[in-house]
């Protein structure tokens, strides 16, 4: 979702040379996007100060000499590696106190939040400016290491004789956002029978419901759930025929790469994180309470997922992989 601000930046200064300090595991994800010049690791983890060591990596990426930072997360924390770099314009949301660790601050209306594109779009220029329509981005893609990937794992390529689907069945934030594994399951048996073959991706955190899914769909499914390191999985969505998933990073991954892809939104919203790309198809009830943004259903009964049905979203999977009838 920060990637048009990237490319933003490149629209507004071709000659600019762009880093992304970022944490590890979205290193392999900025190394496919072709606006990042290079990608550094920070170290810290989540809520970790470690002041000391935030100085020294400040320090360190001085010697760069970097015109200007700009700030994505809205923590004191993370403003203040840019500040320690001595870099002398540093944009970001004004928040948690971080007045003159960021000096070119803008505020968030709070009443009418923008979706996080625009959100980080805005960070690209001044505050204030009109905002113009998010640039177009997409990630690239490596066939040679697809090739050594699908030799790995013991997985044949996805052609139009054997078309792919690629169901993405978790979501970090909270099941709230999950679509139910016995649908999944039934959503598998239908595609299998449909002539796909299925893959199950997602993180080592998503086995426990692949396995759910597995169980409930003997022999439909294949499990890749934590096989894969992130840049793997970008290659291997890069070659499906569609991609069916929860509103989480895999979904934006797939936009990225401009797959036919049904979105599941339940507690979320499509038009706070919509996917960006004209193959979507988003799926989203948007029942009395939602979005209401929780990690589990307040309320207990889920209906905002409960009532998007298997046989509907096989429809809707058929379709965007232009097999429908």
């Amino acid at each position: 979702m920060c990637q048009p601000m990237l490319a933003r930046l490149h629209q507004l200064r071709p000659d600019a040379v762009i880093d992304l300090l970022a944490p590890k595991w979205v290193l392999p994800l900025a190394a496919r996007m072709p606006e990042v010049s290079e990608a550094i690791e920070s170290p810290f983890g989540h809520g970790e100060l470690r002041l000391g060591d935030r100085w020294r990596l400040g320090r360190t990426l001085a010697r760069e000499g970097y015109a200007q930072a700009i700030v994505l997360p809205n923590t004191l924390k993370s403003a203040l590696v840019p500040f320690f770099a001595g870099i002398p314009l540093r944009a970001g949301y004004v928040g948690e106190s971080r007045y003159g660790l960021i000096n070119l601050a803008h505020k968030l209306d709070k009443a009418a939040p923008p979706p996080m594109v625009e959100r980080y779009l805005a960070l690209a220029g001044k505050p204030g400016d009109l905002l113009p329509e998010p640039p177009q981005t997409r990630l690239r893609v490596s066939g040679e290491n697809l090739a050594r990937v699908l030799v790995q794992l013991c997985l044949q390529p996805p052609s139009d004789a054997h078309p792919v689907a690629v169901l993405c069945p978790g979501a970090e934030f909270g099941p709230a956002k999950r679509w139910p594994a016995e649908y999944y399951a039934e959503l598998a048996m239908k595609l299998r029978a449909a002539g796909f073959t299925v893959w199950l991706m997602g993180s080592q955190a998503d086995q426990s419901v692949a396995q759910a899914i597995l169980e409930a769909s003997p022999g439909c499914a294949i499990d890749l759930t934590g096989r894969t390191d992130l840049a793997s999985a970008i290659d291997l969505i890069g070659g499906a025929h569609v991609v069916v998933s929860n509103d989480s990073g895999l979904m934006h991954i797939a936009a990225a790469l401009d797959r036919p892809l049904v979105a599941l939104f339940g507690s979320s919203s499509p038009k706070h994180t919509p996917p960006r790309t004209g193959k979507a198809r988003v799926q989203y009830l948007a029942i009395e309470c939602s979005p209401c943004f929780e990690r589990v259903c307040p309320l207990g009964h889920f209906r905002c997922m409960r009532e998007l049905g298997p046989s509907h979203v096989f429809g809707e999977t058929l379709a965007a992989a232009g097999r429908a009838g």
